[in-house]
């Protein structure tokens, strides 16, 4: 198929996103998986089974909004994960998923939830303006079922008013944004608050 401008503008950002996001260590081996919203509302997500800190143009390919590939390349298993959240948020235009050490840690010391409060840090996420703040990532039990896992997911945000991510345990991360710079921004910020809450509760070193 040929692809537009607006594909390789956000092939290109999920790349870069790729070596940032494995200079930190946060996906390991093949793991993890990104994604951008055009504005036609398709969506460019990493192709399967790649090194994500190693990605080129043809490691990016196309779904539409309900997840099917649109270009005959084989998108991730957890594509649903992606596209579960940009019908439930218009605004959004990127999700990324690392597997993070320190969001993996996160999930076996806390079983449902981790609670971030009054960290200068909060105000890296839009609308929060004081340390004086308090979000909570939510914890989902692993799942290899990803429909089902999504409408757990799905069941969750129902009920919430705001969320900017949630940890699948013994799994990773996932966060999304109006871009990829913010959600990479959200993504940054997460693991440093995941680090802070690891050390208060002695896991030293992450």
């Amino acid at each position: 198929m040929t692809y537009t401008e607006d594909f390789f503008i956000s092939a290109n950002q999920l790349i870069a996103a790729g070596r940032f996001i494995d200079s930190k260590g946060w996906i390991p081996a093949t793991s993890g998986n990104f994604s951008a919203r055009l504005p036609d509302g398709s969506i460019a997500i990493t192709v399967s089974g790649r090194h994500k800190g190693h990605l080129e143009t043809d490691d990016i390919m196309l779904i539409d909004a309900d997840a099917q590939s649109l270009d005959g390349k084989k998108p991730s298993a957890e594509t649903v994960l992606h596209t579960s959240i940009y019908q439930r948020f218009p605004e959004i235009k990127s999700v990324l998923h690392p597997h993070s050490l320190n969001s993996v840690l996160i999930s076996r010391l806390f079983n449902n939830e981790c609670v971030l409060e009054d960290y200068e840090l909060l105000k890296a996420f839009n609308g929060i303006t004081t340390h004086k703040s308090r979000i909570v990532v939510p914890i989902f039990a692993n799942d290899q079922n990803i429909p089902r896992l999504a409408a757990e997911v799905g069941q969750y945000l129902d009920k919430q008013a705001i969320c900017h991510a949630y940890i699948i345990a013994g799994h990773g991360l996932y966060t999304w944004g109006v871009s990829v710079d913010e959600t990479l921004r959200h993504l940054e910020a997460l693991d440093f608050l995941f680090a802070c809450e690891l050390q208060l509760y002695g896991v030293k070193d992450q």
